[in-house]
């Protein structure tokens, strides 16, 4: 067996991945799938989110220890939740098999307004301020970031659900944001990466992903019609992509 360990993006939690971890499953047959909450979200929602990304790595690092999991992991991750997976696997390579990174962007390679693109910044810094009600947050960021989900109000529904049950501070809402606008990496870990990207992401431009598997020489793919939570909107096509690059890449990336 394989272990994986999958971390969602910003005010994301475990239970966002939806069917995702069951779609991976029959394609990756070994695949042995560890969901990780970000502190501050999901069933952590009550701690205090770091303010810098590389703390959250060595809080993920902590719970697997404590759930008595020894590496080495596979790290799939998308967002914020990539920028740890790559946080850990600078700081901690002997514990890292390969990682697989989502819709992701890094200081310096990328800009800042490619990492965000401009244009989301009005509807985010409304909702971050000033807030909003459960359902016109989660409609805010399943526009945002899915173009091709289908059952959309059922999506919407057990979203506003998973608010209303462990709801993300906007305390912990900024920190994050703060901690994802000032992460940089300046080398490349030392294991096998894929980065796939999405050419139709409205909140992170594609060139981020792009850029980053060029300067780091990782595998690579992208999907031409997804949005941003690319695991949502397709999730067959990710699992095919590990396979594909677990079967073909060397070991040493």
């Amino acid at each position: 067996m394989s272990t994986w360990i999958f971390l969602r993006g910003l005010t994301r939690e475990s239970r966002h991945w939806g069917d995702f971890p069951e779609v991976f499953r029959r394609a990756i047959a070994d695949a042995d799938i560890v969901t990780l909450d970000l502190p501050g979200n999901g069933r952590l929602n009550q701690m205090e989110s770091p303010l810098r990304v590389d703390l959250m790595a060595d809080h993920c690092r902590a719970e697997m220890h404590a759930r008595g999991i020894k590496p080495p992991y596979f790290l799939l991750a998308m967002s914020l939740g990539a920028m740890v997976a790559l946080a850990w696997g600078r700081r901690h390579a002997e514990e890292i098999s390969g990682c697989v990174l989502i819709n992701t962007s890094v200081r310096p390679v990328s800009h800042f307004h490619q990492r965000l693109r401009p244009r989301n910044y009005p509807v985010l810094l409304k909702r971050a301020l000033f807030g909003g009600s459960p359902d016109e947050l989660e409609a805010t960021i399943l526009e945002l970031t899915s173009n091709l989900a289908g059952n959309r109000a059922s999506i919407l529904d057990a979203w506003i659900a998973l608010r209303g049950e462990s709801p993300v501070s906007r305390r912990n809402a900024l920190r994050q944001l703060w901690a994802a606008s000032r992460y940089r990496i300046d080398a490349r870990p030392a294991t096998r990466l894929l980065i796939l990207a999405s050419t139709r992401d409205r909140l992170v431009d594609p060139c981020c992903s792009r850029r980053l598997a060029r300067c780091w020489e990782s595998g690579f793919a992208e999907h031409p019609d997804a949005g941003h939570d690319l695991p949502l909107d397709d999730g067959p096509w990710v699992a095919r992509q590990v396979r594909y690059w677990l079967a073909t890449a060397p070991s040493s990336g």
